[in-house]
């Protein structure tokens, strides 16, 4: 049996959650890749509405079992209070939720280090969450990491000692206040409550899996146009985003790679700074941030919003091998007579282009759109996709026809049953 991925095509925020609650009956194994507390996975049923910032999204299928992997950073705090705001739930931790000893912790200094790094860069600040997560996987890389396995070794004390030092080492160069001993308290308390939960060697769990015919569901977080390598540099998370991160992330070979489906919403968002080329700074962008409430699950700040980029959607669909598309958000447009989509980026000299350039912050660009007429009636009632607006379904085939790739569901609000499968 094959992994099947799921990840986001823009920057982030597409509605990933929503789209794993969905898929999660046809899966045995829910398992999260890369990333941090910095994601927000919202799922919306039975009236309530749920975020995830640690826990993969199929949680509250009671048969699933739910993988936290290897690429992912734990923030034991965040951590702890999810499974205490999820208790009401009546979940089975022991039985249906999994975290890897190779998963790396964030320390109460690798937040302190998140801050000062930010505050440091002035007007050039590129948008942290400030959650630890960049300083995380920098020492994850340099190889001073502390890792979920390390919590129940004998000197677990001692490394977590020795590496607090090295940050404070480092945060005496920066004009930076801070208060060591208040952040440590929860620390300590989170390592404690997070011994008592499944500490596996993911790797073998997820192959066992494969080998066993069981389904498996990769879930990332963020979005492919933040990747650390292939997104808009340096405006982008510390982890790969893409399909190839479910490979590292968990220990899946690539050739055990089976569907990837790519998520975007029907015009796109962006959180914090970097580049935009689609953006609306106009009464347009603000009624499509209002309509689609748009502000992050996770900090709350503003998403900047702007017309779907078809160069950079297909950048995206390259990289990642998708085999499937789901449109996310597009009873948000309903607002709208009339709606554009970016096909083609002008560049300084003139050339037209549908690549994405190196260094979208040095390239000129303007964006190059066709416009379409928007379908202006409420769509969230409707269950089938021949009963869709007709400027609905132009709007989604030209996007197929564009990109090579089906798109096999269509969103069409934030409750899993506002969902059209195609």
């Amino acid at each position: 049996m094959k992994v099947d991925v799921l990840l986001g095509l823009q920057w982030g925020d597409e509605g990933k959650g929503k789209v794993v609650d969905v898929l999660a009956p046809k899966y045995d194994v829910v398992a999260r890749f890369q990333g941090g507390p910095n994601a927000g996975h919202t799922l919306e049923f039975d009236g309530h509405k749920h975020v995830l910032h640690q826990i993969p999204s199929g949680i509250f299928r009671e048969r699933i079992r739910n993988i936290i992997g290897n690429g992912v950073v734990l923030d034991p705090i965040v951590f702890k209070k999810e499974i205490e705001g999820l208790s009401k739930f009546n979940i089975d931790f022991k039985k249906n939720l999994f975290i890897s000893k190779k998963t790396q912790l964030i320390l109460p200094t690798h937040k302190l280090l998140d801050a000062a790094y930010e505050q440091s860069k002035g007007k050039d600040k590129i948008g942290s969450t400030l959650k630890g997560i960049g300083p995380s996987y920098q020492d994850k890389v340099a190889r001073n990491g502390i890792r979920v396995g390390d919590i129940v070794a004998p000197d677990f004390d001692g490394r977590y000692r020795n590496l607090v030092k090295k940050h404070q080492n480092i945060l005496s160069h920066y004009d930076f206040e801070y208060d060591l001993e208040e952040a440590e308290a929860p620390f300590i308390e989170a390592i404690n409550f997070l011994r008592d939960f499944n500490l596996v060697n993911s790797e073998y769990v997820i192959n066992e899996c494969i080998r066993s015919s069981q389904t498996v569901l990769a879930e990332g977080a963020q979005g492919s146009l933040l990747d650390i390598d292939f997104g808009s540099y340096p405006y982008v998370t510390s982890s790969n985003t893409m399909t190839a991160g479910a490979c590292t992330g968990l220990g899946v070979a690539p050739r055990n790679i089976g569907e990837v489906f790519g998520i975007f919403k029907a015009y796109c968002t962006r959180v914090g700074g970097g580049p935009f080329p689609t953006e609306l700074f106009d009464e347009v962008g603000k009624r499509i941030q209002d309509e689609g409430h748009e502000f992050g699950a996770t900090t709350g700040r503003p998403r900047r919003c702007g017309w779907l980029d078809l160069p950079a959607l297909k950048y995206a669909i390259m990289i990642n091998g998708v085999t499937q598309l789901f449109m996310m958000k597009a009873d948000v447009l309903s607002i709208l007579d009339e709606l554009k989509v970016c096909t083609h980026y002008k560049l300084s000299d003139g050339t037209l282009t549908e690549e994405m350039p190196f260094q979208l912050l040095d390239e000129e660009i303007t964006p190059v759109y066709k416009t379409f007429k928007g379908w202006a009636k409420d769509v969230r009632d409707v269950k089938e996709y021949r009963n869709l607006p007709s400027e609905l379904v132009a709007y989604i085939e030209y996007i197929e026809k564009e990109t090579g790739v089906p798109i096999t569901i269509v969103s069409l609000g934030p409750d899993r049953t506002e969902t059209i499968v195609r």
